[in-house]
């Protein structure tokens, strides 16, 4: 019902549209009609009202809400089911709780804010509202759970590209998971699979992006640390960053899943900070100092190391020492 009330808003944008008018169309009372109104203006719509004249509405928020993206989104399949909340705990345990219940590949779960938001090694990921986008993804994809992991790499690529397309060239890739700009961190993203040792049941692909975050805004173990769109020069709406990301997610994801991984890793060491810088590698039970040279084939990192050895890095935090 809400929608609807907007969606008359924006058909009259810039004229007044009566609450009779709205309450007939939408067969409910006046009081109601008002209502929805009054929840409107809470959620940051700018919204005129005058006796004998109705609603004007005036100006949107930048919310990432169902009927924003549909206006906009040029998808086949990832958005088309699209859940949107306010708030959550954490999208990629709403998505999973989606994807147990029999969801579709490419339902999008986005919130406006997390409150208990995740990274790897179960960190803590901060997700103000209306300030970042926070959502996840469900894949079905028809390929071996040794894959899965791969899809970690494939986000990250689908997600630089992305913003070299907004203009921000200088983002890179981190491995595993993150994109920085200037050695700051812009991107986490943590993908979680379930199924078997023979296929996989479902993937579970969750992403934050920092988009409108001031500087003074971050908290303060963040300061040094973190970076946003905005912090970059690039002030763009985050519903058309949300679009340009999910398009080239798509399309990256649709790649590997006709083709194979192959040209997305080629891409993901083309798109590197990590691989020729010298890095600490802190792994279970080890810590490794060395020159990141190559990932491998299952996106492994391949660091050599002081004495020569080529260690095989499964998982691990990695440190960016210097460029060589």
């Amino acid at each position: 019902m809400r929608d609807e009330v907007l969606e008359f808003l924006r058909q009259n944008q810039g004229g007044f549209v009566s609450g009779q008018d709205m309450s007939d169309a939408c067969h409910v009372s006046r009081t109601a009609i008002w209502k929805h109104i009054k929840a409107l203006r809470q959620k940051g719509y700018k919204i005129e009202s005058y006796t004998k004249r109705g609603y004007r509405l005036l100006e949107e928020p930048d919310l990432l809400s169902p009927l924003a993206m549909k206006q906009i989104l040029d998808t086949d399949v990832f958005g088309k089911r699209y859940v949107y909340m306010d708030t959550t705990e954490s999208t990629n345990l709403e998505a999973r709780r989606l994807a147990q219940q029999g969801a579709e590949e490419g339902t999008v779960v986005v919130t406006e804010e997390q409150v208990a938001g995740r990274g790897r090694l179960s960190r803590g990921w901060y997700s103000p509202f209306g300030k970042g986008l926070w959502f996840s993804i469900i894949l079905r994809p028809d390929f071996a759970p040794a894959d899965a992991p791969k899809c970690t790499l494939m986000a990250a690529v689908a997600l630089t590209k992305a913003f070299h397309k907004m203009g921000l060239v200088d983002a890179g890739i981190k491995w595993p998971n993150d994109i920085l700009v200037n050695g700051r961190k812009l991107v986490g993203i943590l993908t979680e699979m379930s199924g078997s040792m023979e296929e996989v049941s479902h993937i579970i692909m969750g992403i934050g992006v920092n988009v409108k975050t001031k500087q003074e805004e971050l908290p303060e173990e963040l300061k040094h640390i973190a970076t946003s769109l905005l912090m970059e020069g690039v002030d763009i709406e985050r519903t058309e960053a949300f679009k340009i990301i999910l398009e080239s997610l798509e399309h990256q994801y649709y790649e590997i899943l006709d083709n194979g991984f192959e040209d997305t890793l080629n891409e993901w060491r083309q798109l590197s900070v990590t691989l020729g810088a010298d890095i600490e590698v802190r792994a279970p039970g080890n810590t490794y100092e060395g020159v990141a040279t190559d990932i491998d084939e299952d996106g492994n990192l391949l660091v050599r190391t002081p004495d020569g050895t080529i260690k095989r890095i499964v998982a691990g935090d990695v440190s960016i020492r210097s460029r060589q």
